[in-house]
Parts: C-alpha cells; structure tokens; sequence
C-alpha cells in the first residue's frame, strides 16, 4: 500500500539509526530530543516495526531496522546527487542545439559560432534552421532552442535578451540612377520596383504602412528569403530593397551597394535572442545563448557590434 511519507521521518530514521541514541541524533538534525522522539514514535507506526529497542543506554536496531538502513543510505545519497547543482562543462557536451535566424546571420555570423563550439564544445551538434516570424509561437513544438529575430516591442509569451537596434534604410546599386542622390522622397520609391526579403523576421511592412496613407504603394518585383540572392539582383537591375542599415553596410563593403535614409518615418527596431521560457534554468542552454550573445557582439556583421561604439 502506497503512504504519504514526510522526507524529514526518513531523514531522522537515517541519522537514529547511525547514532542509535534520541539525544545524540537530536543535535545532529538540529531539532530537540522531544520532536526526535515523537518521529521515532511515527516511524515505529509508518513501519509497523519497533524499529530500535532500549537496552540500557543504547538503542538497539530491529532486524526491519537494519534493512531499512541499508536502502535509506543507496536512497539518500541519490537524493543528495538528484538535489546537487549541477555543474556544466561544455567541453564534455555530446548534446544537440537547434538554432535559427535569417540567412544573413547563416552567411556572416555562423561561421564565428561554428568555431567558437568546435573550441570550446567540440562535441556537441549545431543545427540551423531559417527563421520565419510565425515560429515565435510554436517554439516548443518546432524544437528550436534559441532563435534571433527582430521585432518592434519585446515579444510575448516567450523569454528574450534584447541584442541591438537599427533602422531601416534604402540598398540600391552603386550604379543605380538614385544612388547619386543625398537624399530621396517617396516619388523615388515608387518610381523602381522593390525586392523584400520574407524570412527572418518582419524588416519592411512599415513602408507599406507609411505608404498607404497616403493612398499609395510600391511594387514589388522579387520576393526572396535570402540576402545573397537580393544583393547580387541588386547589382545587376535598377531594384531597390528596404532593409537593416546594419546589413545594408556589409553588403556595401562586398558588393557594389550603396544605401540612403528612407524619405518615411523609420521606427527603431530590435533585435532580440528568443526561446522557450522552459530553458530559461537549463545550464547548457544558458551557456549557449551567453555565447551567442558574446559573438554577436564581436562580429563586425551584426547588428550588435554598434553597442560597443
């Protein structure tokens, strides 16, 4: 039959039947000799055993009493294993990580990753997956671990680390008819077709947004999820694509892009480091995102590296 046993009887029963003596085991679990007494008296009820009998000054084990100890000792020291914090050494990690984010991040940042767990991890699985916004509710399911994505406010219902903010800003050819220009106004948006980047998170809906209010709107000519495909179509059409100044930057430096400031009110975006609140205490995972934070501070290709400046 299954009872209810308090973890503190088992505790004193352990440490009587060490010291076979009430006032002894008393001071060793830090309570009087009355309250250990009326724990032996539950104890013989729980057990149906009188589990220690006097004989003189001492206290002498029962048979039952002899068994219990000797499973009260393999038990407890289970529990005291099970109840120690545990400690997290990455270098003996055969684990696996589920990471997603955008393409630009796959391109520019993930290599750094890749050598930072081959050093300090080398044990452990990296998988990448392409981020999309529709994930942010379905983390669990989806098995993603940690996720960068972007995103005006703070996201709900999961648990984040703010890593950046940017504003949006206008790419184009270096040889595109505006690319000359200080400056634009919308008659200059809407006068070349756009191409907008569908994965990774929301980057450039506000133009839509902005435009409609006054009754416009863009066209769009290439819808792509990678940012490699959108720079090398820049380079070779009259395209335009809004996107992240810190993206818009690096890809000025390799290829021959050049960017503006949008002619409409820009909002700050964020850039945010996502996951499921139920490894929020997980010791991997906290060494994980620290890392991934840490790189994403260092590498000149994310958004990060402008909170060092």
């Amino acid at each position: 039959m299954t009872k209810h046993v308090n973890l503190n009887l088992l505790r004193s029963l352990k440490v009587l039947l060490e010291e076979c003596h009430v006032s002894q085991a008393a001071a060793r679990l830090n309570l009087t000799q009355s309250a250990v007494s009326r724990h032996l008296s539950q104890l013989r009820e729980l057990f149906a055993d009188p589990l220690l009998i006097r004989d003189g000054n001492l206290l002498v084990p029962t048979p039952k009493a002899l068994q219990l100890q000797q499973q009260l000792a393999t038990w407890f020291v289970a529990l005291d294993n099970m109840m120690a914090e545990e400690v997290f050494e990455p270098s003996l990690w055969h684990g696996e990580f589920v990471l997603s984010s955008s393409d630009y991040v796959a391109q520019y940042i993930l290599p750094e990753l890749v050598n930072v767990f081959a050093e300090q991890s080398p044990h452990l699985t990296l998988n990448y997956q392409l981020w999309h916004p529709h994930l942010i509710d379905q983390l669990n399911p989806s098995g993603i671990h940690l996720a960068s994505s972007m995103s005006l406010t703070r996201p709900e219902g999961v648990s984040s680390l703010l890593i950046g903010e940017d504003r949006c800003v206008c790419l184009m050819s270096q040889h595109h008819p505006l690319a000359k220009q200080t400056t634009l106004c919308v008659d200059d948006l809407l006068a070349y077709a756009h191409i907008k980047i569908h994965a990774g998170g929301d980057k450039d809906s506000f133009v839509e947004q902005e435009l409609s209010k006054q009754g416009l709107a863009r066209r769009i000519t290439l819808n792509v999820p990678f940012f490699s495909a959108a720079a090398q179509a820049l380079c070779k059409q009259p395209l335009l694509l809004v996107t992240p100044e810190h993206i818009a930057r690096h890809l000025a430096v390799e290829h021959e892009l050049t960017y503006k400031p949008l002619p409409i009110p820009t909002p700050l975006d964020k850039y945010w480091l996502v996951w499921h609140e139920k490894y929020d205490k997980d010791p991997s995972h906290i060494w994980v995102r620290n890392l991934v934070r840490q790189v994403m501070t260092d590498v000149k290709a994310s958004v990060s590296y402008d909170l060092k400046s």
